[in-house]
């Protein structure tokens, strides 16, 4: 097809998307039925659909065929978009906040100003953070059931950096990494930007499926994993004993190392020990302040064996030098004093009850999530489309995620992730209402 005629026809399906003479979710011919409509090559029809994908204008959905964009919807709407429009209601970015946690930074602050520390907090830290600080941390996680030494313990700006630092410490491009098919979409763009090659496991309702994870190892060289123990995000299980033993069995197998992500773990009361507990020779543990506490405070920490501290101060010093000392500090501080372990308290029955108010509107949707976690994975119908209800939420100020970003597979679900800590009560039982009335009118009218 001279390529004069093959533009032209992207530019005709692009016209009539962007006119709304193609409405959003429209399935469009398949290939081979294009190619014969336009006596064209099946390569040149495919080649059509591949660039109006690009252009953002549709979607192309294995076993289901190729669809019509809600091209005001932004691709890949979802966490990574972190600004919402005034008046909007945020159901997409978790950032819990309690009352009186202003008060408590602001008595924080005259603590700090009046102590004999304050002036060394102007100058550089040491890249892995003060030996004191790093054995509060330590002794914070014995908490959480892990026991390590001071020495272990990496002090980082927030639980994103301290995956970076991990990753940027102990792999190399080019390295494959197994993930739950659905995962952190901040995982996917640090993976996509350190040049690794993610690799996705199937999952079930229960955890990622290990026959399978067993299998890819044999086939390929996996060199890590990287998951969720306690409290998926976005799906909300918790693996039980059984399931991480049989991790840690696979990862001793073929040399895995595990990258073990516990930014959600405080909400888990009595879970069963961290990956990092089983298997410390060989697990990077991950956590930080940023739900448990606020998301403006930018301290996080990293728990690894000791011979692999060195390259991950490396990789601190690479990247921020180190840790803010003024947010450590009270941090810290508020680690030595109970206030961190009070927080969290008080999130984890924050968190119980607001999925109890979810329970009660979304009565009759059959949705995913844990008791005490701040967000709920909801499924759709066979034929709904994730982008129309988004896009049909947004019309309601309301903001959610697709399940986009946490896609690994080509294949994306059509799903929506809803986040429950950012908005008081009251609004989060408004904002569900519509939801339930969108997803259920959208249903409706497939059947």
């Amino acid at each position: 097809m001279p390529r004069a005629r093959y533009k032209t026809l992207v530019d005709t399906f692009a016209r009539d998307i962007r006119s709304g003479s193609l409405v959003p979710g429209t399935r469009l011919p398949t290939h081979r039925q294009l190619a014969a409509t336009h006596r064209l090559a099946l390569a040149t029809a495919s080649r059509v659909y591949a660039e109006l994908e690009a252009m953002g204008l549709v979607s192309g959905e294995t076993g289901r065929g190729t669809f019509v964009r809600e091209i005001a919807l932004s691709p890949g709407q979802g966490v990574g978009q972190i600004a919402v429009a005034a008046g909007m209601v945020d159901l997409n970015f978790n950032y819990p906040s309690l009352p009186g946690q202003a008060e408590l930074l602001r008595t924080a602050l005259r603590q700090l100003a009046l102590s004999g520390d304050l002036e060394a907090l102007l100058r550089y830290q040491p890249h892995a953070g003060r030996p004191h600080e790093r054995a509060t941390v330590a002794q914070h996680l014995l908490h959480r059931g892990l026991t390590v030494q001071a020495e272990q313990v990496l002090l980082v700006s927030g639980a994103q950096h301290g995956l970076t630092v991990a990753m940027m410490a102990l792999l190399k491009p080019g390295d494959v990494v197994a993930v739950d098919a659905l995962t952190y979409s901040g995982f996917k763009v640090l993976a996509e930007t350190l040049h690794l090659e993610i690799v996705a496991v199937p999952v079930t309702a229960t955890g990622p499926d290990l026959a399978f994870l067993e299998h890819l190892c044999r086939k390929r060289a996996v060199r890590a994993v990287y998951c969720m123990p306690t409290l998926h995000n976005p799906l909300g299980w918790v693996l039980d004993i059984e399931q991480r033993r049989q991790i840690v069995a696979i990862a001793r197998q073929y040399e895995l190392m595990l990258i073990e992500d516990a930014a959600y773990a405080f909400l888990v009361e009595h879970a069963p020990p961290p990956l990092a507990e089983l298997a410390p020779e060989r697990t990077v543990y991950v956590g930080g302040l940023s739900k448990s506490v606020a998301t403006g405070l930018r301290v996080g920490f990293i728990a690894a064996p000791v011979c692999w501290v060195p390259a991950l101060e490396r990789s601190i010093m690479a990247t921020v030098w180190n840790a803010p000392g003024v947010m450590t500090a009270i941090a810290v501080a508020w680690m030595d004093d109970g206030t961190v372990l009070q927080l969290e308290a008080q999130k984890r029955e924050d968190a119980k009850a607001r999925q109890v108010l979810a329970g009660e509107v979304l009565a009759g949707l059959d949705y995913r999530s844990h008791h005490a976690s701040y967000f709920l994975w909801l499924p759709l119908a066979e034929d709904a489309r994730a982008d129309q209800i988004t896009m049909a939420l947004a019309r309601e100020n309301i903001s959610v995620s697709t399940a986009e970003p946490f896609s690994v597979c080509a294949h994306v679900p059509h799903a929506i992730r809803l986040a429950l800590g950012s908005v008081d009560k009251a609004a989060l039982r408004k904002a569900l209402e519509t939801v339930k009335r969108v997803v259920e009118a959208c249903q409706a009218s497939l059947r």
